[in-house]
This record gives C-alpha cells, structure tokens and sequence, in this order.
C-alpha cells in the first residue's frame, strides 16, 4: 500500500504504467488477503466464529454511519478536517479490535 501511494511521489515522477501496476497489485494482495480471512472464519469453532461475526457486523454498522456523518460533516464545513479514508479504517479497525475484545469477554 505505501509502495502504491508514495511511489509516484518519492521514487517515480508521472509515470502512470508503474502507478497503475503497483495499484493492480496492491488490489490483488487485498484479494488474497479477503480469501485467506474467510479461510480463517471457516476454521474456527461456533462461538469464535458468532464473536467474529457480531464483531464485523458492528465494525460494518459504524463504518458506514460514522463515515457518512463524517463526510456530511467535511462537505458542510462543520469540522476542520477534512475526511479522509484513512480515519474510517481507522474508525472500523478499533471498532473491530473493541468488538471482538466485549464478545471474547461476554462468552468466558
């Protein structure tokens, strides 16, 4: 992903073949890594696999109403920031490490 990013700022100048090289890549190893996360969730057992679950449906849930609010707000002027993707994944990673950790909990 920073390859991708930063790539055509720091190592290639307008050279649109590597950006888009590097992108299709980086799409690919995201493929990859989709498969290999399903893999997991098949491996587990029932109850890891229900907190896994409930913790992904409510990463999704907050995803999408955080991040639209969020944007409604950046094309609003109401808040200094503007709204950057980087901030949703943020927001649906600690959603998801939070989920996981309430459910682990909730069924020792």
């Amino acid at each position: 992903m920073a390859i991708a990013s930063f790539g055509q700022i720091y190592f290639w100048k307008d050279n649109t073949v590597l950006s888009i090289l590097f992108t299709v890549i980086n799409t690919l190893i995201g493929v990859g890594m989709i498969l290999m996360n399903r893999k997991h969730l098949n491996g587990l057992d029932e109850m890891q696999r229900k907190i896994s679950m409930d913790a992904m449906a409510i990463a999704l849930g907050v995803g999408i109403v955080g991040g639209l609010s969020y944007s409604m707000l950046d094309q609003a002027d109401i808040i200094g920031l503007d709204a950057e993707i980087a901030h949703l994944v943020m927001l649906i990673g600690i959603t998801y490490m939070i989920g996981i950790f309430v459910g682990t909990r909730r069924y020792k």
